[in-house]
């Protein structure tokens, strides 16, 4: 009876890396806000955050921003000292990230943030794919033709015919991209915000045996 070959029996005599990358037009922003209130109790602080972060939830529906893209990232409430262990103000504050799925309408909302008061913060912003299937898939692609070459290669090389793919391993790189915004001229140099394009590249290592 034959033994079925098992993982552990398979002989992998030539191993390539290949690579593969696509350039690929962000469609997605997300940016990273807040509020943060300093007063002189813990209370009033927190209570002068929790209303700015009210405000600000209400100016971005008012914006069109769905809830379900807005999702808190921060809450937090302290001392400041001036002297430890002399308090000289408490801190509050409240973080939020927003998915803008319509980058037309990036501007519209950093500046409905910046516009509900002195409490407002803006952390940053960064831009992403929503789908990146396409781009990957082309990736993937254009990674396993640079692995297959570089196979073919050594095979000639050895002077051995090439056989089948024994392994095949990925990595993925890429994702969002972070930027940093200065909430001072956010409004005026809206070129600052130009998504460009992204990369996502793939990186897969597969292994040959040499035909019998």
């Amino acid at each position: 009876m034959a033994v079925p070959e098992s993982r552990e029996d398979t002989i992998v005599d030539i191993t390539v890396v290949g690579e593969g990358a696509v350039l690929a037009a962000p469609d997605v922003l997300r940016l990273y806000a807040g509020v943060e209130a300093r007063r002189q109790s813990a209370a009033e602080a927190f209570t002068a955050a929790r209303a700015a972060a009210a405000r600000l939830a209400g100016a971005l529906r008012e914006e069109g921003v769905a809830d379900e893209d807005v999702r808190t990232v921060e809450l937090s409430l302290g001392p400041e000292y001036e002297s430890y262990p002399k308090v000289s103000a408490y801190r509050a504050a409240q973080g939020v990230e927003v998915v803008v799925r319509d980058l037309a309408r990036a501007d519209r909302v950093i500046d409905t943030v910046a516009g509900i008061g002195e409490e407002a913060r803006l952390n940053g912003v960064s831009f992403e794919l929503s789908d990146p299937a396409a781009a990957l898939a082309e990736a993937r692609t254009r990674a396993f033709r640079d692995a297959a070459a570089k196979a073919a290669r050594y095979a000639e090389l050895a002077g051995r015919p090439l056989g089948r793919v024994v392994s095949v391993a990925e990595e993925v790189r890429g994702g969002p991209q972070p930027l940093a915004l200065a909430a001072a001229g956010a409004a005026e140099d809206r070129s600052s915000l130009g998504p460009g394009r992204q990369s996502l590249a793939v990186t897969i290592r597969v292994g040959y045996d040499f035909a019998q």
